[in-house]
């Protein structure tokens, strides 16, 4: 894992405040991860970014396209690249691919540029919720419930690693942003810390 003083360095030595740091949120698809993400985003007065909609918009394709004519492996270095560099590095709320975290390394970098939360439903709920939506190449098969399994099977022991796990099942919208506020307060508070106790 990156040690603190990467935070520092990456904030090129200025003092983060702790209601500036990025919120980075995590987790399968259809956990609701871009629909908290914009309610809190409103309530910190930061900016909402959606990881898939920034590469759509980058690359002039839609997720599905970008699977068909250039592979999934493409698309996970596109993800890569965004999270280096493609964002603002404070006052942003972050909604991660539901992939974005599986890559060797990636939930270590998230980790070092602000706060991370893994929002989280029952295998029942995001199928519920995936339904029809056509803008998710990997449940574009015979057996969506079946390919979902197998996806959380291998995704839940890095989502797990995540630090704050945040079930969205049977929430109301205002209960799970009211969570997802005190997480980030108390995390963002600690990050902070880290990242000036770190300089010179």
């Amino acid at each position: 894992m990156f040690g603190n003083g990467a935070q520092a360095a990456l904030f090129g030595g200025t003092h983060m405040q702790p209601g500036d740091v990025n919120l980075y949120l995590v987790g399968f698809m259809g956990t609701g991860k871009t629909t908290v993400g914009r309610t809190v985003a409103h309530r910190l007065g930061f900016a909402m970014i959606d990881s898939d909609h920034e590469i759509e918009k980058q690359r002039k394709k839609t997720i599905p396209e970008i699977f068909a004519t250039d592979g999934e492996a493409a698309f996970r270095v596109m993800e890569r690249v965004f999270i280096e560099g493609g964002h603002p590095v404070e006052r942003a709320v972050v909604s991660c691919g539901g992939g974005l975290v599986v890559q060797p390394g990636m939930l270590e970098l998230l980790k070092q540029k602000g706060v991370v939360i893994c929002l989280h439903a029952s295998l029942e709920t995001i199928l519920h919720r995936t339904q029809g939506n056509r803008n998710r190449p990997l449940l574009d098969v015979e057996d969506p419930f079946d390919r979902i399994r197998a996806l959380y099977a291998v995704r839940e022991p890095i989502y797990n690693k995540a630090g704050t796990v945040i079930l969205t099942d049977g929430r109301t919208m205002l209960d799970i942003v009211q969570h997802v506020l005190r997480a980030y307060q108390r995390e963002a508070a600690e990050f902070a810390r880290a990242a000036k106790s770190s300089q010179p």
